[in-house]
């Protein structure tokens, strides 16, 4: 089985590398709670983004790929079920 490319979400991943080096420099400069509490949310949504956005590749063409091949088609399940209930 292939793995899918996700160099696209490389550009994502670089913003909020932006984002967190942003955030660092706000609490070094002693910046106001609400205002880095807003930065850390929008950086955490994004990063959930980018998560999803691989989750959705993962099911439209790893785990569709296993439906071809029923051996491996349950321990794909059992991996992605796992992945998701990780916090």
């Amino acid at each position: 089985m292939s793995n899918p490319c996700h160099k696209e979400r490389i550009a994502n991943l670089k913003r909020i590398e932006g984002q967190i080096k942003g955030i660092i420099r706000m609490i070094e400069r002693n910046e106001y709670c609400i205002d880095i509490l807003n930065q850390t949310k929008a950086a955490k949504n994004a990063l959930q983004n980018v998560e999803n956005k691989i989750l959705e590749t993962h099911l439209n063409e790893c785990i569709k790929e296993t439906i071809k091949n029923p051996k491996i088609a349950d321990k794909k399940i059992q991996e992605l079920i796992q992945t998701l209930k990780r916090k």
